[in-house]
């Protein structure tokens, strides 16, 4: 067979079959470095893209990830038809922008925003995920801390942030793009969290803000906030606290309500929070909020007139669907507190329930059960359990059975210890949780059973050897006796 091109070049003049694949498109690669001259027929290149994502994981089988991945039909209508509705175009899009002040406020409300004349002081704006919330947010807190600086005539030159060792990765971007120093608190062994006593000892006439993270990535725990901000108190400090709720603003408020974590401190100055994760909408909808319009310096606010009407804009992207916005409006005022709390429950028994059959199987359990932190299930082989693979082996094992559960090392300065982590999300039910634990247990006993060949292999290798050896032993005494005979009888002659 021929090249590529030649094959190309061979079936670019067959007439075409109506039948997918049958046609010449189907015989061909997939094009990948060019544009198609001509076109293909709509059914053939959906299908082939179809096939193409065949071989993507199963999402309801992707424990590493926590973004969203069910939702209901008339929710995925509403996606649909708002689709090809730019957010940003507020004065064509009037009802759009409004729903999502609608969801600002709901969720200012939530996390107990302050009141003034009878109305939130909360504010914000929707953004396409936690990553960009905090990119903003992280910028509000440079900049205001600057403009105090000058202010009292002192350099504003060398800003730094306090935070955790085992933050996402888009805080050491912020801290990378603004050119803001990180103050990392080391993990340790023992403790995957910060710890509030190191973080406010940190603090400095330079220090920004401090980041406390409301489920950490690698755990689901939960940093103590409220800790941290009455020590600052303490201290006659204020220092700025940016919660970083991307998971847990959906969750703690209703599982674990009397947390204290949000704007009821007087140190919490902004949130973001992912719709996208347990706000049950498909990605991408972040959420950006502060506790008052003095927390946004106005140089990060722009006011913008070429779409028809003036409008303020202080969002890091421009263009983005009003779709997942429209979404998530669909999700707070179908479910309502009731509804977020009855799921977030459910997660939250089934996440208790593979803890308990993780730990009877000999694993370290290294995530917060019972509501204290997200529902994840971070989790480790013991030095008890005696064997001789680790982590990867076993999320390779598992990889095999379909399930994606993620085996990876802990954070800065507890990198040498490996770790699995299991997020569960509203598709995960509870039969499908005891599925996983029975491949879990599976995975073990073929891994054992591994071991056990290997073990058998090299036992049979070494006796090989040792036989080898001893035959060659033989020989060359017998060859030397032999020689020496031979010798004494030359010598006779």
């Amino acid at each position: 067979m021929g090249s590529i091109e030649e094959l190309s070049e061979q079936l670019s003049g067959q007439n075409d079959c109506t039948y997918v694949y049958g046609s010449r498109f189907a015989a061909m690669p997939m094009p990948s470095h060019q544009l198609p001259d001509g076109e293909m027929p709509k059914e053939v290149a959906y299908q082939l893209i179809k096939d193409d994502l065949a071989l993507d994981g199963q999402p309801i089988l992707n424990l590493a990830s926590f973004v969203t991945t069910y939702m209901e039909d008339e929710a995925l209508k509403l996606l649909a038809e708002s689709s090809n509705k730019n957010i940003i175009d507020h004065e064509e899009y009037p009802k759009s922008v409004e729903i999502e002040h609608r969801c600002l406020n709901i969720l200012a409300d939530l996390f107990h925003s302050p009141v003034s004349d009878g109305h939130p002081t909360a504010f914000g704006t929707s953004c396409i995920g936690s990553s960009e919330a905090i990119m903003i947010a992280t910028l509000a807190m440079k900049k205001r801390w600057q403009i105090n600086r000058k202010a009292q005539g002192k350099d504003a030159s060398n800003p730094n942030i306090v935070m955790s060792s085992g933050v996402q990765v888009c805080w050491e971007k912020a801290a990378r793009y603004f050119e803001i120093a990180e103050k990392l608190v080391p993990c340790t062994e023992t403790r995957y969290v910060i710890d509030p006593v190191q973080a406010v000892d940190m603090v400095d006439e330079n220090t920004i803000g401090i980041c406390a993270i409301l489920g950490t990535t690698y755990t689901g725990q939960y940093e103590d906030v409220q800790a941290i901000s009455e020590l600052l108190i303490k201290k006659g400090l204020d220092t700025p606290i940016h919660v970083d709720a991307a998971s847990g603003g959906f969750v703690a408020p209703f599982v674990n309500p009397d947390l204290v974590w949000d704007f009821k401190l007087p140190n919490v100055v902004s949130i973001n929070v992912s719709g996208h994760k347990y706000g049950l909408v498909y990605p991408g909808i972040g959420w950006a909020l502060w506790r008052s319009p003095e927390y946004l310096p106005e140089e990060l606010v722009f006011n913008i007139d070429y779409l028809g009407a003036e409008q303020l804009n202080f969002t890091m992207n421009f263009s983005k669907p009003a779709s997942h916005i429209i979404a998530q409006y669909y999700q707070l005022i179908r479910l309502g507190r009731s509804g977020y709390t009855n799921i977030m429950t459910n997660l939250t028994r089934t996440a208790d329930y593979l803890t308990s059959q993780l730990q009877e199987m000999g694993f370290i359990i290294m995530s917060e059960g019972g509501g204290q932190g997200l529902p994840v299930v971070a989790f480790r082989l013991s030095p008890t359990q005696n064997v001789f693979f680790d982590e990867w082996a076993l999320a390779r094992k598992l990889r095999e059975r379909g399930w994606i559960v993620p085996a990876y090392t802990m954070a800065a300065d507890c990198e040498t210890m490996g770790m699995m982590r299991a997020v569960v999300r509203t598709d995960f039910s509870m039969g499908r949780c005891i599925s996983l634990v029975r491949d879990v247990q599976d995975a073990l006993g073929d891994l054992a059973g591994m071991e056990i060949r290997n073990i058998q292999r090299y036992q049979a290798l070494v006796q090989s050897y040792v036989k080898i050896s001893r035959k060659s032993f033989v020989d060359r005494t017998c060859s030397r006796v032999v020689n020496r005979e031979i010798g004494k009888e030359i010598e006779g002659v």
